[in-house]
């Protein structure tokens, strides 16, 4: 095992896993053997689980609020279920920018009431692409808080609620892309993505406690 630091983010390796906690962003990469990985990451974000799914499931917006999604496309959609069609794209050094492609479904599950709060995901696979193998699940959970701390009802009750955004995937490339590359990219991505859809939920709560 070995210990090391990366722009302030600490780092631990051993030879199956990799973990990485910065900025509220939590991420592990564990090595399933050959070319695939296993990436588990969540960050909890201020706002219930409804507003964070509205804005997973706008799938077209997504492109406008990821920096390294360059398309989103809905080609198919039924109830609880949409087939999106997405680039991926990320700058290389050199100037050079990798762009991955992709067809994926997406399938929508329904609310499971908990003692905590309650919880709702979306599975997806990619049917068509650049990968192998890229399948995972967008997992929400929120926990409730009915009171802030002056003992006061939150306007709307967003700010009551806390919900913990995971977002865990399987992925192995195709043979010609070195999985390394893939695994650096991937990670940064991801956590662009989640810090992306938190700071969307803090602007959406803005939005509807100003009015």
């Amino acid at each position: 095992m070995s210990l090391h630091y990366d722009g302030g983010a600490t780092i631990i390796q051993d030879e199956k896993e990799e973990s990485l906690s910065e900025d509220g962003v939590f991420i592990e990469i564990k090595k399933l053997g050959g070319n695939c990985r296993r990436i588990r990451s969540k960050i909890g974000i201020e706002a219930s689980l409804d507003t964070i799914w509205d804005i997973l499931t706008d799938y077209e917006k997504l492109a406008d609020l990821i920096p390294g999604l360059a398309v989103s496309k809905v080609v198919e959609k039924n109830d609880k279920f949409a087939r999106l069609f997405q680039i991926g794209q990320q700058n290389l050094p050199l100037g050079l920018k990798f762009n991955a492609k992709g067809v994926l479904d997406c399938y929508e599950k329904d609310v499971e009431i908990l003692p905590h709060g309650k919880k709702r995901e979306i599975q997806f696979k990619m049917v068509e692409g650049d990968f192998t193998q890229f399948e995972g699940t967008w997992l929400l959970e929120q926990f409730s808080k009915t009171k802030n701390e002056d003992n006061h009802q939150v306007i709307g009750g967003e700010e009551s609620s806390h919900t913990t955004l995971s977002y865990l995937v399987d992925v192995k490339p195709k043979l010609w892309l070195p999985i390394r590359l893939v695994e650096g990219r991937l990670r940064k991505e991801i956590k662009t993505n989640l810090s992306c859809i938190r700071a969307e939920a803090k602007r959406v709560i803005t939005a509807f406690t100003s009015l």
